[in-house]
């Protein structure tokens, strides 16, 4: 059984910490779980916790590890000596470098690492002896912040574990070049002899875009990460897990086959497919831990080995009800197409709004859209939507608070292939009625979609006191 038909037929609600009133995982989170545990909501899907490099964005982090602390609140709490003893044993294998990494980029005025002096850039131990005695006090403030982040983090989830809500989180499957992982472990990635990467991500041309996406993460050295029986993915994902009972692999046809760029080249349109070990990869995992409660992002054009793979493991995939409304009957995304190993979706944080992105539409798609979720208005659609969602065999859907709320364009979290003003919608809590709850709980009860309790979500916790 995996976690997701552990937690039963179940909706959740998509809302990154970052959209709560306070931008934090402080009281409004602990809030903000008592809400969907009155609704009947019994899953929080939020966005990856990293610290941000690019903007706000999520996807693109110092490290594959550290979570934000600017998430949290700034009140350190009670100090457990063997608490943090026993949780930084665990961790120093990232820890300590993401600490020196971020030491030596406010040094180095926000460089990137391969900007850095040569000492610095290529890691000389005399260098890095030298700066762990000068800069002491602030690496422990680094670390101990990390620690911080992850306590308060525990008692959240322990809060939501007794509210019946499970945590879902989400994780990239590159990471960034400007990053600790790859400055430290540059042999983890296809870099050249100055430490520059060879070969870029990203995904071919296809009818959505003539030259394809250049994304720029470096790509995986997946021999050497294979010859450490991929210690470096099972320490990840562990941690991982630490924080949710549930993980959005990002990008998951990514470990079935990679599309590999050049790095010289400015487009993604001279790349080719290269297959990857991920079976392997996912096998080790589950030697390691069981079943794997991860759920595979396979949207886009997805090739019959990604499927293969996917099941597999009996790992749960994804579709959207944006991307129904089309004349192909096979399409995974039609409500009749969606089977029960699911996630079903409105829409993303990639994607417009419902009432944005319908509303964007011509009067003869909205037509058409109307009469095939028998909307007698075009008022109506919402919520024909979110029923077509609670409705369908999917063991969970998930909805966008945007897309609960009725907001348009102007709440839209990301728009793709843009740098600059994403991520920063926040609600108010003036914007949810009162009459929301019950009358969301009456619905899912409908739908059936809270007629028993789920597990605690405290199964995969570390067992260590908080």
């Amino acid at each position: 059984m995996n976690t997701l038909q552990a937690i039963g037929r179940a909706a959740g609600i998509l809302l990154h910490p970052t959209s709560l009133p306070s931008g934090k995982a402080d009281a409004d989170a602990y809030h903000w779980i008592d809400w969907l545990a009155e609704s009947g909501m019994r899953v929080w899907q939020m966005l990856p916790l990293g610290v941000p490099l690019v903007e706000l964005s999520p996807y693109q982090c110092a490290s594959a590890f550290a979570v934000n602390p600017a998430l949290f609140a700034t009140d350190l709490g009670e100090f457990d000596a063997n608490q943090y003893a026993q949780w930084y044993k665990e961790q120093r294998h990232w820890v300590e470098d993401y600490a020196l990494f971020m030491v030596l980029k406010q040094q180095f005025q926000g460089r990137e690492w391969h900007e850095w002096p040569q000492p610095f850039r290529n890691r000389d131990p005399q260098a890095l002896f030298r700066l762990r005695g000068e800069q002491a006090e602030a690496l422990s403030a680094i670390i101990h912040e990390q620690y911080e982040c992850w306590r308060q983090w525990q008692a959240l989830r322990r809060h939501a574990g007794q509210r019946g809500v499970h945590l879902f989180g989400d994780m990239p499957i590159f990471v960034a070049y400007d990053s600790a992982d790859v400055w430290a472990h540059p042999e983890r990635f296809l870099l050249d002899a100055s430490g520059a990467p060879t070969f870029v991500t990203g995904v071919p041309p296809d009818y959505f875009s003539a030259t394809g996406q250049r994304w720029g993460n470096p790509h995986y050295n997946w021999e050497k990460m294979q010859a450490e029986n991929f210690l470096w993915w099972r320490q990840r994902l562990q941690y991982h897990f630490e924080f949710f009972s549930l993980v959005r692999l990002d990008h998951f046809r990514g470990l079935a086959a990679s599309w590999m760029i050049p790095a010289h080249e400015e487009t993604a349109i001279n790349g080719e497919w290269r297959a990857v070990p991920g079976d392997a990869m996912l096998a080790s995992i589950q030697q390691e831990m069981g079943a794997i409660p991860l759920v595979a992002e396979d949207l886009g054009i997805i090739t019959p080995d990604v499927t293969a793979l996917r099941d597999k493991y009996g790992l749960p995939g994804m579709s959207v009800l944006q991307f129904a409304f089309d004349h192909f009957a096979d399409n995974p995304h039609k409500p009749q197409n969606v089977g029960g190993n699911t996630v079903y979706y409105t829409g993303t944080h990639d994607n417009d709004t419902l009432l944005g992105w319908f509303d964007s539409l011509d009067a003869s798609v909205r037509h058409q859209i109307m009469q095939a979720l028998g909307a007698a208005s075009e008022e109506a659609v919402p919520d024909a939507m979110l029923d077509t969602i609670l409705g369908s065999k999917a063991s969970l859907a998930v909805i966008p608070l945007q897309d609960l709320l009725h907001l348009g364009s102007e709440a839209r979290m990301n728009t793709p292939g843009t740098a600059y003003g994403n991520w920063r919608w926040r609600f108010h809590w003036e914007d949810i009625p009162a009459t929301m709850a019950p009358q969301l709980h009456h619905k899912l009860e409908g739908h059936q979609r809270n007629e028993r309790e789920p597990e605690s979500d405290t199964t995969r916790q570390t067992s260590r006191p908080v």
